[in-house]
């Protein structure tokens, strides 16, 4: 680690490597800090000390410096490439996420026991672009084997399984009507201290064994999940990587198809659509021939969206096409993971919205997010709904509708009240420039709504 009085050779020469400024790379660590929930102010002025090694990154700047660098070099920088300690000792170490072989119920545990106990590794945990190709090299057969090795004792039963899924349901439902922060504490504490060892016990069928990894694998897509919804970006993807690996002892094919389209769907939230294409590309080839209409229909329609992010507009209607399709398909219920996500129509619909906001396709937009309305329960899907009018108020405003971009956004912070999520609060917090325009055109509710917007951020 440098000291205040010799410079960070090492940072230095990985900046002229990635080429940039030191002006544009501050940018780029204000925006990924933004990614995980932290207002940072770091400038030009602040690399060039770190580089000269008068100062060192303060508390997670370290991490969002060497995703920054990453992400312009195309492969993982760490932060020990750069000459920089972990900036606390509980952080593990760094290994590649990728190609390491671990226990993912040791993983699972450890994670859950990090957010009851406030452990810091995970509090300071930052979402990364090589985080999720993870799925794409994992070894699941290494993991498997090491799994199957171990010799228990407990006796594990249908029961035991069919309490842990009516937990995940019941805080599902909490979780859409008071947001990703009602209950964290209390499911990942399950998760680590009930759900977890579950999987270490023995089971007399391997359909039981299936049956129990499946759901465990589910409550670790809804802490996940939480995280996500709480701009917890980083404990978010770890928390989906090692669903991922749980869902691969359950169901090598659905299952493990849909958590990676979870980790693709967060990734695409923060506009990083690294890896995304081909992280559904493969979720497709795992899950075709294996999953119902509505859940293919999912698969395809995030499959929209990785194209659309990327400025792939034929391929992206094509998938859209995909989507509408088998949504069609009548054969058979779905399954209990994907129906965590709501009816597939109303989600189908929204992301529909989503590629056509990327493909500049405002009317399109304005009709799926209408349609998406209609589709889920409004009790039941509270926050859906919240920031689905958000989202066609934005559609609205691009098409200088402003009396109804208003309303629209009105309805959503009524709708957003009492609510504990990061993502509300985004929605709220972007809709504010457009409301100081319509504030000096004197649009009828926009000064009512701005003073509402305010007191909901305070």
């Amino acid at each position: 680690m440098p000291t205040p009085t010799s410079a960070n050779s090492r940072l230095r020469d990985t900046i002229n490597a990635a080429g940039c400024t030191y002006e544009a790379l501050a940018k780029d660590v204000r925006r990924i800090a933004a990614e995980n929930g932290e207002l940072l102010q770091t400038n030009k002025s602040a690399i060039s000390h770190w580089v000269g090694g008068a100062r060192t990154p303060s508390g997670r700047a370290g991490q969002y410096l060497a995703e920054a660098l990453s992400r312009r070099l195309g492969r993982v920088v760490t932060r020990t490439e750069l000459g920089l300690h972990s900036p606390d000792t509980e952080s593990p170490p760094e290994t590649d996420p990728v190609t390491a072989v671990t226990d993912p119920v040791t993983a699972v545990t450890d994670l859950g026991r990090a957010d009851v106990e406030r452990r810091r590794f995970l509090a300071i945990a930052a979402f990364t672009t090589a985080g999720v190709a993870m799925p794409l090299l994992h070894d699941h057969e290494a993991t498997s084997r090491m799994l199957r090795a171990r010799t228990a004792r407990s006796l594990v039963g249908s029961d035991d399984i069919d309490v842990v899924r009516q937990i995940t349901a019941a805080f599902s439902a909490a979780d859409e009507r008071l947001g990703g922060g009602h209950g964290l504490t209390t499911v990942t504490a399950y998760l680590a201290d009930t759900a977890a060892p579950m999987l270490r016990g023995r089971f007399p069928t391997e359909a039981l064994r299936q049956a129990a990894f499946g759901a465990v694998a589910e409550l670790a897509y809804l802490a996940g999940w939480k995280h996500h919804d709480l701009g917890h970006e980083g404990a978010a993807q770890r928390y989906y990587q090692v669903g991922y690996q749980l869902a691969c002892e359950a169901d090598p094919h659905g299952h493990a198809a849909w958590m990676m389209r979870a980790l693709a769907h967060q990734s695409l939230s923060l506009k990083q659509p690294h890896h995304c294409v081909d992280l559904v590309k493969g979720a497709l080839a795992r899950g075709l021939g294996h999953v119902d209409g509505q859940t293919e229909a999912l698969l395809h329609i995030t499959h929209a969206r990785a194209y659309a992010a990327v400025g792939e507009n034929p391929l992206a209607a094509r998938a859209l096409l995909a989507a509408e399709d088998a949504l069609l398909r009548e054969d058979g219920p779905q399954p209990s993971f994907p129906r965590v996500s709501g009816p597939a129509a109303g989600t189908v619909a929204s992301h529909t919205a989503r590629t056509l906001t990327d493909l500049a396709d405002h009317i399109g937009t304005e009709q799926q997010h209408r349609d998406a309305l209609t589709r889920w329960d409004p009790e039941k899907y509270k926050r859906v709904h919240a920031l689905t009018h958000a989202d066609l108020g934005d559609s609205l405003a691009a098409q200088t509708r402003a009396d109804e971009a208003v309303a629209a956004w009105t309805r959503a912070l009524v709708l957003m009240e009492g609510m504990t999520s990061d993502r509300t609060r985004k929605a709220i917090t972007s809709i504010r420039s457009t409301l100081a325009i319509y504030q000096r055109r004197r649009v009828p509710g926009a000064a009512d709504l701005a003073r509402r917007a305010r007191e909901a951020l305070a």
